[in-house]
């Protein structure tokens, strides 16, 4: 179904290829994971079955890339879109319309596609992807999660032979990530649907697929079974380290998998075990944010109700809570740039919300679900340098931090052509320099490999250590489990 024969892909005057020498066969009805670390080039791979890579990116394509026997040379996307449905990082980028209806049918207009058959692929993606309860809803009122099903419904209802996901439950609640996941599995066992996925968060999709490509320094990409490949890769979910800790033969890839061996691990542990609870990183006693009474409303929905909060200083919180249970309106009402129709925030002795936007940033520093909106210069050197001039500290500050957080982005860069993880650490950074007493992260591991996700952790640690208060809204229960001290969990605008 897709070949790569000898690829290599470079862009610009850059020598050195994103990906080298790639030799890949994917049959039909094959789920196929491709992963790697953040920025190694797993996207340019995914873009590379449609021809978004070269004809859309740019670059150089050597070798060639056949998709159900036509060579993405000279086929360009639009002519590829009839076999080969595409879901990238950022979803509403990619909507058009005004309601989710409308965009699940908008693609098939485009495939000219008649009345009654889009009416019928139409109601099965409700359906099957469970967004029955979304359909007339306007777009630019969904949720992350609720827009990445919808993105995927939309490629869906033109019934591609090929699936490819760029991260699909990245933004998703561990039940939605489920949904999602066991649609997109139905999809490749019931209809022989062949699904490419890129993914950070390996435990919840890595026992689904039948093989791994693993994408390496250097462009080269190892592909095997998701044993082999795990065995040894360099990215890995907790319970395949657990695995490889323990010696575990075969190599669990999932709880259910692990739980079926640990027996007599957890019988030689017990007694080596101390039952007293782990020491929690120190809270100070002084309060560094308060709310109370807090009301944000989107016409007649109430998205936060009369909601009270209190963040000591150096405390880490992790806010949990299903897709549109609120979470991202809470933070931006804490932050002050968001709407609210009541209530107070303190944060020392100031409401964020009455101050200027530079006064705003050293009281409250929030890191939004699409880091995108607060890049606006050419260049990455340009924006840590805008950073480090509007906090006013000493040059060169933003770019230690990033080097520390995700090293390797070079100055040179667009921030526009960063992956999803590599422009959430650069927002983190600018927001993290100005040094506010409070720091708000939207969903930050979303892209984020699990080194520069243990990276990150031991940066939230050093700040709770030296007073700063943070949250951290996540779906990412194992980041939650390593980070926070207090989980504040959300429903229906209510904590």
């Amino acid at each position: 179904m897709i070949t790569f024969d000898n690829v290599t892909i470079r862009y610009g005057d850059d020598r050195s290829p994103v990906v080298r020498d790639v030799d890949l066969q994917v049959e039909e009805g094959e789920l196929l994971l491709v992963v790697g670390p953040t920025g190694v080039g797993k996207s340019t791979l995914l873009w590379a079955v449609n021809g978004l890579v070269p004809h859309f990116t740019g670059g150089h394509l050597s070798g060639r890339v056949t998709v159900a026997g036509r060579d993405t040379r000279t086929h360009k996307p639009r002519e590829l879109a009839d076999i080969v449905g595409v879901v990238g990082q950022d979803p509403p980028s990619g909507f058009v319309t005004d309601t989710v209806e409308e965009e699940l049918a908008y693609g098939m207009e485009q495939l000219a596609l008649a009345p009654d058959v889009m009416r019928k692929r139409v109601e099965e993606t409700l359906d099957v992807l469970g967004i029955a309860g979304l359909r007339d809803r306007p777009l630019a009122t969904l949720s992350g999660g609720e827009a990445q099903r919808v993105a995927i419904g939309t490629v869906l209802t033109a019934h591609p032979r090929i699936l490819v996901l760029d991260e699909p439950t990245s933004a998703l609640d561990p039940v939605a990530a489920e949904e999602v996941l066991a649609a997109v599995t139905r999809l490749v066992h019931d209809l022989g649907l062949t699904v490419v996925v890129a993914e950070h968060r390996l435990e919840r999709v890595v026992q689904y697929a039948d093989r791994v490509a693993e994408v390496r320094a250097g462009g080269t990409v190892a592909v095997g079974a998701p044993g082999r490949i795990m065995a040894t890769s360099g990215v890995a979910p907790p319970v395949v380290e657990l695995g490889r800790l323990a010696r575990w033969e075969p190599l669990p890839l999932s709880v259910r998998d692990a739980r079926r061996v640990a027996g007599p691990l957890r019988r030689t542990l017990a007694s080596r075990l101390a039952l007293a609870p782990a020491s929690a990183r120190p809270v100070g006693s002084s309060v560094a944010l308060s709310a109370r009474d807090l009301v944000v409303r989107y016409g007649s929905t109430i998205a936060v109700r009369q909601l009270g909060v209190a963040l000591a200083e150096g405390e880490i919180v992790a806010l949990m809570g299903r897709n549109g249970s609120g979470k991202s309106s809470l933070l931006w009402a804490l932050q002050g740039s968001g709407p609210s129709q009541g209530g107070a925030v303190t944060v020392g002795g100031a409401d964020p919300r009455r101050r200027s936007a530079v006064e705003r940033r050293r009281l409250v520093g929030l890191v939004p679900q699409t880091p995108s909106d607060l890049l606006y210069l050419d260049r990455v050197a340009d924006e840590l340098a805008q950073a480090d001039r509007e906090s006013s500290t000493g040059a060169g500050s933003a770019r230690s931090v990033l080097d520390r957080l995700l090293p390797g982005v070079a100055d040179e860069t667009h921030p526009r052509d960063l992956s999803e993880g590599q422009r959430l650490a650069l927002v983190l950074v600018i927001q993290l320099v100005a040094r506010p007493r409070v720091v708000l992260l939207d969903e930050p591991t979303r892209g984020l490999d699990y080194h520069a996700k243990r990276t990150l952790s031991a940066m939230l640690g050093e700040l709770a250590g030296a007073g700063t208060a943070v949250v951290v809204a996540t779906h990412d229960v194992e980041f939650a489990a390593a980070t926070a001290a207090r989980v504040v969990v959300m429903a229906a605008g209510e904590i």
